[in-house]
């Protein structure tokens, strides 16, 4: 059977492209491409520790057997159509190519029963491991990233009393000072807005499939990811 195969961030670079495919047995596992893939590049074996797996855009254990067709993402710690294009599947998360416009994302949002309406707003800064910053480059697996968005939106509206959010998240190439996560809440009260900010952006950093390249004046690497939660099986767990 043949399944396609999809690697970003470090690991694209290390692997020497974004995608493949892969010939199988019938009734193989995640961890037989796994063991395919370390033999190919045994360098992949460092990696895999800190990998997620997705089959289908679901996160998905090593033990997952795969059939034809199926598309596998290797997916490294996140950092949390045309080049114009907004991406929206649903009017809680949506992924953009050109600059947020925060004030825009929160009057869409706002209505007369509230009593707060926050913002977060992620900044790309000037410098970062005790070097300047020249840019960065944003990538992301973006089928799956908008739907853990929209998930993670779904979930804060449940779990928090806020009435709506909305969450944007801009790709490709962002100069310094420039706006590349925002999250917008509004409330009937500031506090439970807070806490549905300050969740949705901790957890947007660790589980949606979003990466970014940081540039500087004497070269470029991927941005370092938290662990991915405990509830997202690893490679090679």
């Amino acid at each position: 059977m043949r399944v396609r195969v999809l690697f970003f961030g470090m690991l694209k670079d290390r692997m020497g492209k974004s995608s493949d495919l892969l010939e199988l047995p019938d009734g193989a596992s995640i961890r037989d491409l796994l063991a395919h893939y370390e033999t190919e590049v045994p360098r992949l074996k460092e990696s895999l520790p800190a990998l997620a797996v997705a089959v289908n855009q679901v996160y998905a254990s090593p033990e997952a057997k795969l059939k034809a067709g199926d598309e596998v993402a290797l997916l490294p710690p996140v950092s949390g159509g045309s080049a114009n294009e907004t991406v929206q599947p649903a009017r809680y998360a949506s992924i953009v190519r050109n600059p947020i416009d925060s004030q825009q994302v929160l009057n869409s949002i706002k209505r007369g029963e509230d009593g707060a309406a926050l913002v977060f707003e992620g900044v790309v800064r000037n410098q970062s491991r005790g070097r300047k910053t020249r840019y960065l480059e944003y990538e992301a697996y973006e089928e799956m990233a908008l739907q853990q968005m929209a998930s993670l939106a779904a979930q804060a509206l449940t779990q928090f009393q806020i009435r709506d959010v909305a969450i944007v998240h801009r790709l490709g190439h962002l100069e310094i000072g420039e706006t590349s996560v925002l999250i917008a809440v509004a409330s009937a009260h500031r506090a439970a807005g807070f806490d549905a900010c300050r969740w949705l952006i901790d957890s947007l950093k660790r589980t949606v499939p979003i990466w970014k390249k940081e540039y500087f004046e004497d070269g470029a690497v991927w941005g370092d990811g938290e662990p991915f939660p405990t509830e997202i099986r690893r490679a090679n767990s």
